[in-house]
């Protein structure tokens, strides 16, 4: 199929972006990389009247670290942060999840804040934002709004975005000293969507596992420090919890297996 006639009009700012949609509302979507968005207009599961094209939008366009976070502007592509000297010292965690990301023709035009806006379950990078404790910033014409990740993901393919509101920005804490991340992911080939994606940290607090590809968005539950068989009903209890459903990938019972084997390995590494 092809997508339903719309306008196309190219923002050479952020303020232009957010002044187009301030006029059209939810008749606008942004465009940034559209390796999302292009599946979901050519399926015509959406049907907006304009797009409004970012690509070019100077101001959004930048990887920088302020603030205790590596900030991300909604033009950037993946490639441009997995390919950042220095990310795996950075945000460990980010580093460990790019390769897991589709393909590397894929990051080369898709953007970081573009798959956190889409918000498909089984994605990485919402996945990370949501491990870390990440931000999203999100900017309207008469106010702008920092959002934590586990308040900005609502459900599939939902968010706490306003149809007059531009992602501007998403912000990935920097590491910590003395903490340890582990990344690891199941799919059927390398490149298709995670069945089930595992994001672990350990510090002297404890421990966090945040799970993708089983809820309807990315969950991260925090424990201390487990071993042994404690570790492994920690992580069953929350395979279950994640209310896993079968569907014509898998079963329900294979992806809490998968969580319950994939989420101990990464929590197992992490505090080795």
């Amino acid at each position: 199929m092809k997508p339903q006639a719309f306008d196309y009009i190219r923002a050479e700012s952020a303020q232009d972006a957010v002044d187009a949609l301030a006029q059209l509302g939810s008749d606008g979507r942004i465009l940034a990389g559209g390796q999302s968005l292009m599946a979901v207009l050519n399926m015509r599961l959406a049907q907006p009247a304009a797009l409004i094209d970012i690509s070019r939008a100077g101001d959004l366009d930048y990887v920088r670290e302020q603030d205790g976070c590596l900030a991300v502007g909604a033009a950037a592509t993946q490639a441009s942060v997995e390919w950042r000297t220095g990310l795996a010292d950075a945000v460990p965690l980010l580093a460990q999840a790019f390769p897991f990301i589709s393909h590397f023709q894929i990051r080369n035009r898709g953007t970081v804040c573009g798959s956190v806006a889409h918000a498909d379950p089984s994605a990485e990078l919402p996945l990370v934002l949501t491990a870390l404790e990440g931000q999203v910033v999100l900017r309207g014409r008469r106010r702008r709004r920092t959002l934590p990740a586990a308040e900005f993901f609502q459900g599939m393919l939902m968010t706490a975005r306003g149809p007059e509101e531009l992602i501007e920005e998403v912000r990935f804490p920097l590491a910590r000293a003395g903490t340890r991340y582990a990344f690891d992911e199941f799919s059927a080939r390398h490149g298709d969507f995670a069945l089930v994606a595992v994001a672990a940290l350990a510090d002297a607090g404890g421990i966090t596992l945040a799970v993708g590809g089983v809820a309807d968005r990315p969950m991260a539950r925090r424990w201390p420090r487990l071993d042994g068989k404690e570790l492994e009903a920690a992580v069953n209890d929350f395979a279950w919890d994640l209310g896993a459903q079968d569907d014509p990938h898998v079963s329900a019972a294979f992806r809490r297996q998968l969580v319950r084997r994939l989420g101990a390995g990464v929590l197992r590494k992490v505090m080795a």
